[in-house]
């Protein structure tokens, strides 16, 4: 499965620490934890001996011990010791199984199988990544568990025309819903939206009117993607305010999903805690309304559910998804 071979987020990098953290993706459960060193390990929750999940063992000097028998398991999954038979050389069957991991964005990503040839590697987004970006701060929200599938998801992210119901006093404002028409091009990993308005009576927390914000939408992977937000000049209390939000979203099965919202600013006065409480009000909106809409997978088919102009964008990734060979999550 096409989805396997991808890169998906499944935990923020600071919440794994020394105890074993349960995860799940695409129905596979997951075990997260670090050795000695530091690194990052994703591996299949389940001890090849009795099956017992090893996120419920601990680590202990560096290697993951499981809750059940106490065989223990080095970096790489081979199991290095069992406390029954402590003179047996565990074999090459004796092992757990190990997912490919990265660090990115504050988040750890992991990959359920290898692609053919090189594969996709994890999204580029320099915004976003603070070694290659550090004029501009980075906050990460979430995880938001969701009962609704990940290209809904990323789909309400994309999407203007609800600012106005949904989130109304906030992104948009009933008197003023319109949308005008805008660009949409497809780019070598997905689509983007350009020259994209809408009025909006808090558009950040830095907002002291409304304002006519220009957003600007890239699609950068099946279940990810970033917008940047350019508000009219002088309704923000922070002059010259930068701000890019990117959406990951994992997908946990093919109708429930995490999702995190990482915003990239140039605000480095404001608390955290602030720029949190914002985010988590602005999908505390969406959250109802993606989990009331039914099919939860996104249908494909042009003529599944009807459309607007308004509606480019999504139509955009729709096409991109179809395009792609994506089966989680949608309906064909």
């Amino acid at each position: 499965m096409l989805e396997r071979t991808l890169w998906h987020p499944v935990a923020l990098s600071h919440g794994i620490g020394r105890a074993p953290v349960a995860a799940r993706l695409l129905e596979t459960p997951l075990v997260l934890w670090r050795d000695d060193t530091g690194a990052l390990h994703a591996w299949h929750d389940q001890c090849p001996h009795r099956g017992a999940a090893l996120s419920l063992g601990r680590v202990t000097r560096g290697q993951l011990e499981c809750p059940y028998h106490g065989w223990q398991f080095r970096a790489g999954g081979q199991c290095t010791h069992v406390p029954a038979v402590p003179d047996f050389k565990p074999g090459p069957r004796h092992c757990a199984l190990v997912f490919e991991t990265r660090e990115a964005y504050g988040m750890l990503w992991v990959r359920l199988a290898p692609p053919e040839g090189e594969g996709s590697p994890v999204h580029q987004l320099p915004a976003f990544a603070a070694e290659t970006e550090p004029r501009l701060r980075k906050v990460t929200s979430g995880p938001y568990l969701v009962q609704a599938s990940a290209p809904r998801i990323i789909e309400n992210f994309l999407d203007m025309a609800h600012f106005g119901y949904v989130h109304e006093g906030w992104l948009g404002a009933r008197d003023r819903p319109e949308i005008p028409p805008y660009e949409v091009a497809t780019t070598p990993h997905g689509v983007r939206a350009t020259s994209c308005f809408a009025f909006q009576p808090q558009s950040s927390i830095h907002a002291v009117d409304g304002a006519q914000v220009e957003y600007t939408y890239e699609v950068t992977g099946p279940y990810t993607a970033v917008l940047t937000k350019v508000p009219e000049a002088g309704t923000t209390a922070l002059a010259g305010l930068e701000e890019s939000i990117a959406m990951f979203v994992c997908p946990v099965t093919e109708e429930t999903s995490v999702a995190w919202t990482r915003m990239a600013m140039n605000d480095f006065e404001s608390p955290d805690a602030r720029l949190i409480d914002f985010q988590n009000t602005i999908f505390g909106q969406d959250q109802p309304v993606l989990e009331s809409q039914r099919p939860k997978r996104l249908p494909l088919a042009p003529d599944a559910e009807v459309h607007s102009a308004a509606d480019r964008m999504s139509a955009a990734y729709r096409r991109f998804l179809l395009g792609a060979g994506i089966q989680w999550g949608v309906i064909r």
